[in-house]
């Protein structure tokens, strides 16, 4: 898109230290932070924080549950209009991971005094047109100064509570199936130190800014146990979440996923956000990493911005739920990844030898 000139002098990712979901709290200073809270207990309170979900579901009738979340990060991208895409698509994911469908949302923005106000415009229409393709309305919101811009949007959707999905309900036996490619990670850090090619960038923008919206549209119809999107805390924290809610162990084959062009060249060389140590930090001595190299688990820990469904699916129908993401055209780098397994003892994670082409 053309940018008007204040658009053009201002390159938002400059504006701040972390891009994206890379500036996330790891998942062990969160638990430290969230633990010993006095919190209210509610027979209609289906799903809370403690649980370490996408999102927080309150039962209102048999049939009617709310799901509700919220989201915002600094910028992920230097053109406003496709930070803004990129957030709100971002923040509609908890609703998708947990069966539901976003129905309003509220913007949650900072922004410096001195930032042109055709930008903070861009940043706006780039989520309210998200929004929209969602099939959900903007209802309202709450903006501030601050030094960093932010932006993202509290979202409400609707779920049956007979259908909702969690990320605590793997099965033994259960296939695991992503739905988006790997590597935003790294890609976006890389762009940041001027790296990265148009190329490289364009393809990480394009996946950030894709609804979950249609993989979960396929995945409702199917025999699924358990979801979660992929975001902040990579491939392999979000799997040990699973994996610890559901008291069970995976098995991910480390040339499953599809990986982003370049995004494993650039782990070789050391291209990697300080997000990646944190999860690093938090997960790996729950993670069995095998003789796999070391740059292919720099992008499994690696933070994801807006990344993709992890569907736990039975697995007499992972196929059938692959062939219907396929044929919906929306949903181009799924793939099978892996199996749940009963856990006995060792690590809940463990990642078997992979193809020597990634």
């Amino acid at each position: 898109m053309l940018m008007h000139k204040a658009q053009k002098d201002v390159k938002l990712t400059k504006l701040t230290e972390c891009a994206g979901c890379g500036a996330k709290v790891g998942a062990g200073e969160l638990a430290k932070l969230l633990s010993g809270l006095h919190v209210r207990r509610d027979p209609n309170l289906l799903v809370g924080f403690d649980t370490s979900d996408d999102a927080a579901i309150y039962r209102v009738t048999n049939d009617i549950a709310l799901v509700e979340t919220v989201d915002f990060f600094p910028p992920i991208a230097d053109d406003p209009y496709t930070y803004g895409a990129i957030a709100a698509t971002n923040a509609l994911s908890d609703v998708y991971a947990m069966g539901g469908e976003p129905k309003v949302a509220l913007n949650v923005m900072a922004v410096p005094e001195d930032m042109p106000a055709d930008v903070v415009h861009e940043i706006l229409r780039g989520g309210y047109e998200k929004v929209f393709e969602a099939g959900a309305s903007i209802v309202g919101g709450h903006s501030i100064y601050d030094s960093e811009p932010k932006y993202g949007l509290a979202v409400t959707g609707f779920v049956n509570p007979a259908h909702m999905l969690t990320n605590a309900g793997a099965h033994p036996g259960d296939a695991l199936v992503l739905t988006k490619a790997l590597g935003v990670g790294v890609l976006t850090t890389a762009a940041k130190g001027g790296l990265a090619s148009s190329e490289d960038v364009a393809c990480a923008e394009r996946s950030m800014a894709t609804l979950n919206r249609y993989a979960r549209d396929v995945m409702v119809r199917h025999d699924v146990h358990a979801a979660t999107d992929v975001t902040g805390f990579g491939l392999l924290g979000h799997a040990l979440e699973m994996a610890q809610g559901a008291d069970v162990a995976i098995e991910l084959r480390a040339d499953a996923p599809a990986f982003m062009p370049h995004a494993v060249g650039f782990a070789r060389l050391g291209v990697l956000p300080a997000g990646m140590y944190r999860n690093r930090h938090f997960a790996e001595s729950e993670v069995d990493v095998g003789n796999v190299p070391r740059e292919v688990q720099d992008v499994l820990f690696c933070p994801e911005t807006s990344g993709g469904l992890l569907i736990s699916v039975d697995s007499s129908d992972a196929d059938a739920l692959l062939s219907d993401l396929a044929a919906d055209g929306r949903v181009p780098s799924a793939r099978l990844i892996g199996r749940v397994q009963p856990h006995r003892q060792g690590p809940r994670i463990k990642l078997t030898s992979l193809a020597s082409d990634i």
